[in-house]
């Protein structure tokens, strides 16, 4: 570490005040003009737009060591971050398409691309409206209910798990075998979150395996069916079906989740901007785009340089660890108006919640859709939303999203 790099202040992700407003923290982080280094990781973090963009789009910059170091040093770094002794983590989530690089990714990605497009995407219309609708009408009829856990944790893994081929009532339980893959990504991992991931992945790998097997012996109009059709082909192994179809089911759950749930929340805290998406339609694709500006609902993910780099005027050497904090970048005043304010019809929103580069979300299309239709629908059925109660939010760096959304609604 550079003799400079002793923090001015201390950084902790995994407090309840980060939790409550991170936004506090990443501004003294952005304010330092230069790359703020983190040791618990030993990671430096990016919280200015133009880094975090130019290092995402940068393709020296990778997501795994792998190439860059010995074997040797690559299972220390992987026992360092308690990575290690998770044979099924480290053989389906470890070598998924978010952690690998090069043609291996490259193949993986372009084999389900297709099924991602806006066109198809858009072929799911009638399907997330028909679950929304169906969803959505004993709520309002109740007049009080909790968001985010009632609603929204039931419409994204079901609309994912309808395109892969997952029948609609096993969709709780993959999505809570997800929350604690996901969970373990975070800083300040436990032993305990250690073993909930690793027993997550073992009964996710036998409810796939189940799954594959019925396909290759009667194939339906599904992804997976997809996905086994390319392994016959010899364009994937068995390991990777299983490791793409768990990333695409992990992937359609939470982060989702969040997004409506801090969406509703914004809309809530800026009444203002609600009324005026209510009185203008059109503007709910801006008003999507802004939501995840304002409150990324993956705000961070790292990269290692393959090379000496240069990042805001510092040297680095081949081999660091880069943070880069799309959250904070999302509100970075340099690149937007008004960063903290929350504006509906922001034109244009350039922002990166989405990532970049190789690893650019690939279900953004499909977030997206949901959340038009989940929108529009609470707009046209509901007269009235109001909070019951200040949400809490996850705790955690890379995460964002309240843990529950208590509102009373009115009907029309």
């Amino acid at each position: 570490m550079p003799d400079n790099a002793a923090p001015p202040f201390e950084f902790d992700p995994l407090s309840a005040d980060f939790a409550a407003d991170p936004h506090a923290s990443y501004t003294r982080m952005r304010d330092l003009r230069r790359p703020y280094y983190y040791a618990p990781e030993d990671t430096w973090m990016l919280t200015r737009y133009a880094d975090v963009r130019a290092l995402a789009l940068d393709d020296t910059m990778l997501r795994s060591v792998e190439g860059l170091v010995s074997p040797e040093e690559q299972r220390a770094l992987q026992i360092k971050g308690g990575m290690h002794d998770m044979p099924y983590h480290e053989r389906y989530v470890q070598q998924n398409m978010l952690d690998i690089e090069g043609e291996k990714h490259d193949r993986q990605r372009k084999l389900v691309f297709r099924d991602f497009t806006p066109a198809l995407v858009e072929r799911q219309r009638p399907y997330i409206q028909s679950l929304v609708d169906r969803l959505l009408g004993p709520l309002i009829e109740a007049g009080r209910f909790d968001f985010v856990n009632d609603f929204a944790a039931h419409v994204p893994g079901h609309v994912i798990g309808h395109i892969l081929g997952v029948p609609e009532a096993d969709s709780p339980q993959l999505r809570r075998w997800s929350e604690h893959v996901v969970r373990y990504y975070n800083v300040g991992r436990t032993a305990v979150q250690k073993q909930q991931a690793e027993t997550a992945v073992r009964e996710f790998h036998a409810y796939l395996s189940d799954m594959i097997a019925q396909r290759h012996k009667r194939p339906t109009d599904d992804l997976m069916s997809r996905l086994v059709e390319h392994e016959k082909a010899g364009r994937t192994d068995a390991d990777e079906t299983i490791s793409l179809a768990m990333l695409i089911l992990m992937a359609g759950h939470g982060s989702t989740i969040d997004v409506l749930g801090s969406g509703l929340h914004s809309l809530l805290r800026f009444p203002d901007q609600h009324q005026r998406l209510r009185s203008d339609p059109g503007l709910m694709r801006s008003a999507v785009h802004e939501m995840f500006r304002f409150e990324s609902p993956l705000p961070y993910f790292h990269r290692f340089s393959t090379t000496e780099a240069v990042v805001a005027g510092q040297s680095f050497p081949r081999g660091t660890r880069f943070g880069l904090l799309y959250g904070a970048a999302n509100r970075d005043p340099e690149q937007f108006e008004r960063a903290h304010q929350f504006d509906v019809g922001r034109q244009p929103v350039r922002h990166i919640a989405f990532g970049g580069g190789a690893h650019f979300c690939l279900g953004n299309h499909l977030a997206r859709l949901d959340m038009e239709i989940i929108f529009t629908a609470l707009n046209q059925r509901l007269r009235q939303i109001a909070l019951v109660e200040q949400p809490i939010y996850k705790p955690g760096l890379s995460v964002r999203g309240p843990q529950a959304l208590e509102i009373e609604t009115q009907a029309v």
